[in-house]
């Protein structure tokens, strides 16, 4: 073989090996406790300077984008490992009115739809495609904001070559990765994103986003070990927003459905009483539900109006059934948690800390 020859055959080996390692996935399914806790130090530097002031920096990435603030005092980051995987930081609830107003704004609006956030601005989104699923409108609203940066940093990444990102948020910057997630995953569907491109989301201490047609949608898009809601289970984060469940969230199949038209078959005094009944059983939930839209829809969305002026408040979806979804991964504190962290009443974010939250990830380290 002469030396043209040689080194021409050597060379393109060169390319192939190199394509190929570039081309491999660095994200691989299912819960890393070593991986969360990367990243929880990671997002608290997206935090607000109080809540995130006493956690280490994260080890092996490093910060290559902030956004501007946008919407609700939202903020997002994106970060870089050196085998070039990404994450995306959602930032979680701040000191900020507006911030709150994120949290508070919890009536339900469709999943897939269109908010009106300005005069000549519009977001389009599918977060699932059944025609009953919904979600909260706060955290969607925050999403929205920062939706069209985020997925032109994504293309912006992916023609240099990176295709693995992780999303990860703590509190309300787990409930808005929840949106994010959805929104990414249907964006990929309708051939707008690469489909070769993986997300993979940690949602820390995450509150529940929507109803069961939505948490079941991303919970089966998620399935194969790529999304998860980290919980310690003294955070009463992860139990809000309450949820009322009325007679109109059930399915078609469940008989509670047809009562009333069975009640109607009956003789007629059985008729009377079983109707009486029948309303005190499911009229408190649905006027709990109305008072619910009225307050944390109506009502907000004034407030919300006020900061965000060209902001048109959409129609809601007529529940507050609120679950939790994707695979949500339990932290139970040690003897030694509980001497750190004691069960004090008064002091409800105890728990709640990312330094908590950290404590509890290194346990189960430590443990492994």
């Amino acid at each position: 073989m002469n030396k043209r020859l040689y080194f021409s055959t050597l060379s393109l080996l060169f390319f192939i090996f190199s394509v190929e390692v570039s081309g491999a996935k660095n994200l691989k399914p299912g819960f890393d406790i070593h991986e969360y806790a990367e990243l929880l130090k990671l997002t608290s530097k997206n935090s607000d300077h109080i809540f995130g002031a006493t956690m280490p920096s994260p080890e092996q990435f490093k910060l290559q984008y902030r956004s501007p603030v946008s919407g609700l005092d939202n903020v997002w980051e994106l970060w870089l490992r050196p085998d070039n995987t990404a994450a995306i930081s959602v930032r979680g609830s701040t000191e900020t009115t507006e911030s709150w107003m994120a949290n508070f704004y919890a009536a339900m609006v469709p999943a897939k739809g269109t908010l009106q956030l300005g005069k000549n601005r519009t977001f389009d989104y599918v977060l699932a495609q059944h025609p009953q699923a919904a979600v909260h409108v706060g955290w969607l609203l925050s999403a929205a904001y920062m939706a069209e940066d985020i997925v032109q940093k994504i293309d912006s990444g992916y023609k240099a070559g990176i295709t693995d990102f992780f999303i990860v948020g703590h509190s309300q910057g787990g409930g808005i990765s929840f949106m994010l997630t959805a929104y990414l995953y249907n964006l990929q569907k309708e051939g707008k994103l690469p489909d070769d491109i993986r997300f993979k989301t940690y949602c820390s201490a995450g509150p529940k986003p929507g109803n069961p047609y939505f948490a079941n949608e991303y919970a089966l898009a998620a399935r194969e070990g790529w999304a998860f809601n980290v919980v310690n289970v003294d955070d009463w984060v992860p139990e809000v927003p309450f949820s009322i469940q009325t007679v109109h969230d059930m399915n078609a199949t469940n008989p509670f459905v047809l009562a009333d038209k069975t009640i109607r078959k009956q003789p007629l005094l059985k008729r009377m009483v079983f109707k009486s009944v029948y309303r005190k059983m499911t009229k408190p939930a649905i006027k709990a539900q109305r008072n619910y839209q009225r307050y944390l829809g109506k009502m907000v969305s004034k407030s919300v109006s006020k900061h965000l002026s060209d902001f048109s408040a959409p129609g809601y979806y007529n529940s507050n059934f609120y679950v939790s979804t994707g695979r949500t991964i339990l932290l139970k504190g040690s003897e030694n948690y509980y001497r750190k962290y004691p069960q004090i009443s008064e002091k409800f974010m105890t728990h709640h800390s990312f330094d908590a939250y950290l404590t509890l990830a290194e346990e189960n380290v430590d443990r492994e």
